[in-house]
């Protein structure tokens, strides 16, 4: 029986598993009960994957006698059966004939999950103590340890390597958490994923690792090497995850066929999902948020999906984006962007809690210029226009430091903030000289070098006949529902198409009801929302366009540096305001004879472009509401006297307040009503006021409202008081149609000469100031007489309707005289230089 057992032994070792088994059951039935021949052919059954057969046989072996060793095997065969509770009971079984066999502690050890680390704690250790050569212990510890002690895993894994150079796991799990360590621990993460490719050449996963250290210095290598990974293995979602990030800003739709399939691999894959919807954030929006759900619901934990999810949805849902963005932050306090984009996302409604999550936006990156830049733009929702114009100066100028080339084209954060100074500007000064230094500034650092390209170009192709039928384009972010409208709509109703074809390139991401009706009124209608400036630039030549007109200027979401390629002969700024737009690429600027004055010496040099006035008016106005009355002067049926001003509040300074404040203290009892958000913006404007002489007691608020509901709030305002140094343009024009009329005082730029062309066109010049005294007077005088308020109330919108300011037919006549008269000046200036070529040859 002996020699049987020897034999059987001899095969086993030799690698013929088959005719030792074949020795072992001829000893078994000549000795049923035969202890060794029943553990070898245990050991042979679990090691050709007959887990039962081999728990059975350990059990008749153990039957005979109880023996540690012979339950260490029967642990092993339950666990490659999945049996958790019963592997872990064996093992314990086995510690109690022997707590010193470090097998079973090791064993034991990996039985315990996450959730029981401080267990598999300590079962490794005990095995190490029991048996310090054990090299897979010390490998399994560094595992454990890897998370919470780095530093401890790490000596763990050098010790498993110590006792074993050849263990490739042990080399594979200490790159990888170098990896994850400092920078400075990337070489020796990369000479230990290297050895462990060295050990086993087909393992994938170092291949994986390996391709993903290498991805940031040296991306060529890096893509090979994660693509060797998948050939090895092509269903480890993590090589396709990395590989994916890898290609992302390169190669988006490789990178995005990547992260499709790890996710398909590994459909609860969390992070890739985040990626995946990051990639897809520009190119499929809806798809990008389904991506960041779907990662949110596989882990809420993840600050980046709750970030991707807040930063595509801040649009269309504001208060779930910042419930979303409010979550990433919470869990990843120092998430700059999330903080970034919470500002955005909440400076509509909710500036102060705005202003906080933007400040700690810079606090994390202070010379980021787009957090000082968004910063601005909430200071001056608010109203603190010296605050708002340092952020917009600070954002400038670290761009300038960060692109000392001016190469504002490739990066539009400095380009967007600069323009929002160029704007805010306006709300502090009236000096027209001042605005205009700031416009050329802008023009030379982001103008100039798209200009000089421009020269380079072939001359415009037009057809230079003067009568013909021009094609004129309106550029605009704005043909929705936002006030430009009010303006747009009543020219475009009216155009002569016979004599002009009208073409608009809308920049309009969300297209709503007006939209689709100014779609109608034009004959060419093209979105341009995803096109950048060199492509829309194109797409304009190609149309032929004979005159182009910017509708926005430095206003939000204009478009100065389409207008620097030169992509039509002709190039016009109106509407956006009445003021220049610095740009050398602009032919002509639309005014009227009272925002500039003919003949006043000086006027027409305060603007980069050539100042063309529109007989009447700079602006024909539809209020664009149907069945709303003017009601009764309040203040005439015994209600307190109400003044107002609708203005956003950037347009408040402390001029203007201290005017009304003079204002207020000579009309006794009167009240001041005034539009500024709730909370902070509404506090600190309430504050300034009272600083500025106000009793607060005697100021009312309202908030942000839908158009009715605001222009209803005129029926409580018995006079309007007009801002300062800007004046209220579409809300004085609003004011007057809902019968209040407007105390205006006029200043030096166009900006604060709008409420003068307004009454002028009104025939209402009494209403208009020239000096701080004279605004006072007006208003008391005014205030005094409701008999006459009364009577002005009562027939001004009459007054309004059959001025030129709501004559649609006439303002869009005049307008096309305009661009005729443009027209022929440029065919006139072609002419005379092909005449100058014919007689001055080469």
């Amino acid at each position: 029986m002996s020699s049987l057992y020897d034999d059987a032994l001899a095969a086993w070792r030799t690698g013929q598993p088959a005719v030792a088994e074949q020795h072992c059951r001829a000893l078994l039935a000549q000795s049923p009960g035969h202890a060794q021949a029943l553990h070898l052919r245990t050991l042979i059954a679990h090691q050709q994957g007959r887990a039962a057969e081999a728990e059975a046989l350990l059990r008749e072996a153990l039957a005979q006698h109880q023996d540690a060793q012979r339950l260490v095997d029967l642990a092993n065969a339950l666990r490659s059966q999945g049996r958790v509770d019963d592997t872990r009971a064996a093992l314990r079984r086995a510690l109690a004939l022997d707590p010193t066999l470090a097998a079973a502690h090791f064993y034991l050890a990996n039985t315990f999950g996450p959730d029981d680390a401080a267990q598999a704690d300590a079962h490794l250790r005990a095995a190490i103590c029991l048996d310090p050569a054990l090299a897979e212990a010390h490998n399994n510890l560094g595992n454990l340890l890897r998370t919470t002690q780095p530093e401890q895993a790490r000596a763990a894994f050098e010790q498993a390597i110590a006792l074993r150079p050849d263990f490739m796991h042990a080399h594979f799990n200490l790159g990888t958490l170098l990896a994850s360590m400092q920078p400075d621990d990337a070489a020796a993460a990369e000479a230990a994923l290297r050895r462990a490719l060295e050990l086993d050449p087909d393992f994938a996963p170092a291949w994986n690792r390996l391709g993903q250290l290498l991805s940031a210095p040296h991306p060529d290598e890096a893509e090979a090497t994660l693509r060797r990974a998948i050939e090895l293995n092509p269903e480890l979602a993590a090589a396709h995850f990395n590989l994916g990030n890898l290609l992302c800003d390169h190669r988006p739709d490789e990178a995005a066929q990547a992260l499709r399939r790890a996710v398909a691999i590994r459909p609860d894959f969390a992070v890739a999902w985040v990626s995946l919807s990051h990639l897809l954030a520009k190119t499929e929006p809806g798809q990008a948020e389904a991506a960041a759900r779907t990662a949110i619901a596989l882990d809420p934990s993840l600050a980046d999906a709750h970030y991707n999810l807040g930063t595509l949805i801040g649009v269309t849902h504001p208060d779930e984006a910042a419930d979303a963005l409010r979550r990433a932050v919470a869990l990843q306090p120092d998430h700059r962007l999330a903080w970034h984009h919470l500002g955005l996302v909440l400076k509509d409604e909710r500036l102060g809690e705005a202003e906080a999550a933007l400040h700690r936006a810079i606090e994390l990156d202070p010379v980021d210029p787009a957090g000082h830049a968004a910063l601005g733009n909430v200071l001056l929702e608010m109203g603190r226009l010296d605050e708002s114009a340092a952020s917009y100066r600070r954002a400038v100028a670290l761009s300038a430091t960060q692109d000392p080339a001016g190469n504002g084209d490739s990066n539009r954060d400095p380009v967007v903030a600069h323009g929002d100074l160029i704007f805010a500007l306006a709300f502090q000064t009236d000096d027209p000289q001042v605005l205009l230094d700031e416009c050329r500034r802008f023009a030379a650092r982001y103008e100039s070098p798209l200009l000089e390209a421009a020269h380079a170009q072939p001359p415009h192709a037009n057809d230079r006949a003067p009568a013909r039928r021009l094609r004129i384009g309106y550029v605009s972010p704005d043909f929705r529902s936002h006030c430009q409208a009010l303006f747009t709509t009543p020219l475009l109703s009216h155009h002569d198409r016979a004599a002009f074809e009208i073409v608009c390139y809308a920049s309009v991401p969300k297209p709503d009801a007006l939209t689709q009706h100014l779609k109608s009124l034009v004959d060419v209608w093209r979105d341009v929302h995803a096109l950048d400036d060199a492509a829309l630039a194109r797409r304009i030549r190609e149309d032929r366009i004979d005159i182009l007109v910017d509708l926005t200027m430095h206003m939000a979401g204009g478009r100065r540096l389409l207008f620097a390629r030169r992509p039509a002969p002709v190039q016009v700024a109106w509407l956006a305001y009445p003021g220049t737009t610095g740009s050398a690429a602009m032919d002509y600027r639309l005014t009227d004879p009272w925002l500039d004055p003919i003949g006043e010496p000086g006027r027409d040099a305060l603007y980069s472009e050539r100042s063309l006035r529109l007989p009447d008016a700079f602006w024909c106005y539809d209020a664009q509401i149907a069945g709303l009355e003017v009601n009764a002067l309040p203040a005439a049926g015994g209600a307190p006297f109400s003044f107002g001003c609708l203005n956003n509040p950037a347009k408040i300074s402390d001029h203007a307040l201290r005017l009304w404040s003079r204002v207020l203290a000579a009309v006794p009892h009167s009240r001041l009503l005034l539009l500024a958000p709730p909370g902070a913006p509404r506090e600190r404007l309430k504050a300034r006021a009272q600083a500025l002489g106000i009793d607060a007691e005697r100021v009312a608020f309202v908030g942000h409202q839908t158009r009715r509901q605001y222009l209803e709030t005129y029926h409580r305002i018995d006079m309007a008081l007009d801002s300062f140094p800007y004046n209220g343009h579409t809300t004085s024009l609003d004011a007057s149609w809902m019968g209040v009329p407007v105390v205006t005082r006029t200043g030096r730029s166009a900006a604060s000469r709008g409420g003068l062309s307004i009454a002028a066109n009104l025939g209402t010049p009494e209403l208009v100031a020239h000096t701080d005294e004279d605004f006072v007077r007006i208003a008391v005088e005014l205030a005094h007489d409701l008999p006459r308020l009364a009577a002005l109330r009562a027939g001004l919108r009459a007054r309004m309707e059959a001025s030129p300011l709501m004559d649609a037919p006439r303002f869009a006549e005049s307008i096309e005289g305009a661009y005729r008269q443009m027209w022929q000046a440029w065919c006139d200036d072609q002419k005379a230089k092909r005449a100058a070529c014919v007689s001055s040859p080469e």
